[in-house]
C-alpha cells in the first residue's frame, strides 16, 4: 500500500527505555516488518500461558494483508481500486471494513463542512501527489474545474453491502486506513490476552498498559524538519491512539509558493496556511488518524477552535518567521497524564 509511505507523516518515535523483568515468566516481545509501503512494529509484554510470538505475528500480518488487499490504491486488484475504476452510476459489493471507513469518512466530511473528503484522489493525481500522478505542478483552471466534478463524498452511498457512486469518484483511505489497522491489531492483541502493548503501523499507533519494568510507553513527537528527526515533546500513553499529520515531507514549490499534499476538498487545492503538523490523541487510533488530518486541513486558527470546541486532545506545530511555535491544549495534556518534556 505504497500510498501510506508517500502520504503519511511518521512523526512518532517510540522510546523503549528499560526492559528489566518484574513478573515471573514475563518477557518483552517485539517484531515488525514492511507493510503498506512503510513498516509496522509490535511490542508487548508476554505473560506465561499467552500465545507464542510467532502465532501473534501471523495474526497481526494477516490483518495488515487484509487492509492492503481491501484498501490499497497502489494495487489494481484491491477492492477499493476495482470500485474506483467503475464508471458513474455503478455499485460494488464491499467488505464490511470498507463500508465502515466510508461511514467514518462521511462523518469527518460533515464535521469539517466538506474540507475533509475521501474522494480527493483525482485532485491529488492532478497536482502530482497521487498514485497516478505524472508531474508536480499547479494545474490549469480548466483542468481543475473538470476534476472537481469527480470529487465529493455526496457522490457516494451505501446500499446494504454495496458501495455505489453517481459520479466517477475515486476513494482514497490514506487518511484513516492505518489508524483502522492499528485499532484492529489492538483488538486482536486484547483478544489474545495481551494487555500491555504498543502497536504501530506507518506511524499511527496505540499503546496500552505498561512496559515490562512497569514504566509507561513513551512516544516522542518530532519537530518538523526535512533533514532529520528531532524529538520535540515526549508523552506517556496508556489506552489511546496517537496520530501525527503534517505537510513538511511531501510538497513542491512553484514561483515561490509552497504546495503540500494536504488538500481542502472545498477549494480543490492544497492548503496554504502556516500549520505544519498536528498530533491528536484519542481512544480510537482510527479517529486520531482522521482527526489529525481534519485539523491540519482546517489550519492553525480554525483547527485549534475546532479541537477546543470538541474536546479533542491536540498538539499543534505552526510555522513562524523564526522557526516553529507549538500549542498544546488542555485535553491533550489531560489524556497523556502529565508533561514529560
Amino acid at each position: 500500500m505504497q500510498d501510506l509511505l508517500r502520504w503519511r507523516l511518521c512523526g512518532l518515535v517510540v522510546l523503549m527505555g528499560a526492559l528489566s523483568g518484574c513478573d515471573k515468566g514475563a518477557s518483552m516481545e517485539s517484531f515488525g516488518g514492511p507493510t503498506m509501503g512503510s513498516t509496522y512494529s509490535i511490542k508487548y509484554v508476554r505473560l506465561a500461558g499467552l500465545p507464542h510470538p510467532a502465532e501473534v505475528r501471523v495474526q497481526v500480518e494477516r490483518i495488515l494483508a487484509d487492509v492492503d488487499q481491501q484498501m490499497s490504491t497502489y494495487r489494481s486488484d484491491s477492492d477499493i481500486e476495482r470500485f474506483n475504476n467503475l464508471p458513474a452510476n455503478h455499485c460494488q459489493k464491499m467488505p464490511a471494513p470498507i463500508l465502515e471507513l466510508v461511514r467514518v469518512g462521511e462523518q469527518l466530511s460533515s464535521l469539517s463542512d466538506g474540507s475533509f473528503d475521501l474522494t480527493v484522489e483525482p485532485l491529488l493525481n492532478l497536482w502530482g501527489f497521487g498514485p497516478q500522478a505524472r508531474e508536480e505542478k499547479v494545474p490549469s483552471a480548466e483542468a481543475l474545474a473538470e476534476v472537481r466534478q469527480r470529487v465529493g463524498h455526496g457522490h457516494l452511498r451505501i446500499e446494504g453491502d454495496r458501495l455505489c457512486k453517481d459520479a466517477a469518484v475515486e476513494v482514497d483511505f490514506n487518511s484513516i486506513a492505518a489508524g483502522y489497522a492499528v485499532d484492529t491489531i489492538a483488538a486482536r492483541l486484547e483478544a489474545l490476552g495481551i494487555h500491555n502493548y504498543l502497536a504501530e503501523a506507518t506511524g499511527e499507533l496505540k499503546a496500552a498498559g505498561k512496559k515490562l519494568d512497569g514504566s509507561p510507553w513513551l512516544i516522542a513527537l518530532e519537530e518538523p524538519r526535512d533533514d532529520q528527526q528531532v524529538a520535540q515533546k515526549i508523552i506517556a500513553v496508556d489506552g489511546y491512539g496517537v496520530s501525527t499529520s503534517g505537510d513538511y515531507r511531501n510538497y513542491f514549490q512553484q514561483n515561490g509558493q509552497r504546495y503540500s499534499h494536504t488538500f481542502d476538498a472545498r477549494t480543490g487545492a492544497p492548503v496554504l496556511h502556516t500549520l505544519a503538523s498536528v498530533t491528536v490523541i484519542h481512544p480510537s487510533a482510527l479517529m486520531a488518524d482522521g482527526l489529525s488530518t481534519l485539523l491540519l486541513i482546517l489550519g492553525p486558527e480554525r483547527g485549534w477552535d475546532y479541537a477546543e470546541t470538541h474536546d479533542i486532545g491536540a498538539f499543534f506545530v505552526i510555522r513562524a518567521d523564526t522557526g516553529f511555535i507549538t500549542r498544546t491544549n488542555q485535553a491533550f495534556e489531560r489524556l497523556v497524564g502529565k508533561k514529560t518534556k
